[in-house]
């Protein structure tokens, strides 16, 4: 009886790495795949201002609303925010800038975004002169003041500044950021819109983080 030729070893060897090819493959689609579904969706792309790669979170602060209630990290959550700074004296940027503000909050549906005036004029700007100064822009703008302490260490956490200038007789103004700064849900400094503003883009913009805020 004749014997069986032996099979090829360059075959076998072929053969081998082809299955270990079409694992590998295999492995790395699957992996490709898993790795889709868990990773994070993609941060929203702003048109008229720019996200932060890695949101700061907000430190612990103290400052008071325009209704005199206590102002702090936790007022800044679940819902996406602005934030301006500015004083009730002030005689052209903040009247226009709140005004601007005023239409943006009435094109987004219901409590989807939160508008906060930081006073930076303490001496001046009182809790009930906040808010009556507010009320000629509308519902749904939040005012806040507090010490000088305490709103320059809030806007320090903002990355934004201040800087009092004396003017005739005792009188002063305030020079003074006209950013807006976005705080997400998580109460984490988000980005910046910076000036010139214009409404409808920052309307376009906020309503797309918002429709996705969580």
């Amino acid at each position: 009886m004749a014997a069986r030729a032996p099979e090829p070893v360059v075959q076998r060897r072929l053969d081998t790495r082809i299955l270990v090819a079409a694992a590998t493959l295999v492995a790395v689609a699957a992996g490709v795949g898993a790795g889709a579904l868990l990773a994070p969706p993609a941060p929203a792309m702003l048109r008229a201002g720019t996200l932060l790669e890695e949101p700061r979170p907000l430190a612990d602060f103290a400052l008071v609303d325009h209704r005199g209630d206590p102002l702090g990290p936790r007022d800044f959550e679940h819902r996406w925010s602005l934030v301006f700074t500015g004083f009730t004296h002030c005689p052209d940027l903040c009247p226009a800038t709140l005004a601007l503000l005023a239409q943006v909050r009435a094109r987004l549906p219901g409590e989807a975004l939160q508008i906060v005036f930081v006073s930076v004029d303490p001496e001046r700007d009182t809790p009930a002169r906040i808010a009556a100064y507010l009320e000629h822009f509308g519902a749904g703008l939040s005012g806040a003041t507090g010490t000088q302490a305490a709103i320059a260490a809030f806007t320090r956490q903002l990355g934004l500044a201040q800087v009092r200038n004396p003017g005739v007789g005792g009188d002063y103004t305030v020079d003074h950021s006209a950013a807006l700064v976005l705080v997400d849900p998580r109460a984490r400094v988000a980005g910046y819109f910076r000036p010139p503003h214009e409404a409808a883009a920052l309307a376009a913009d906020l309503a797309a983080l918002t429709d996705g805020a969580g």
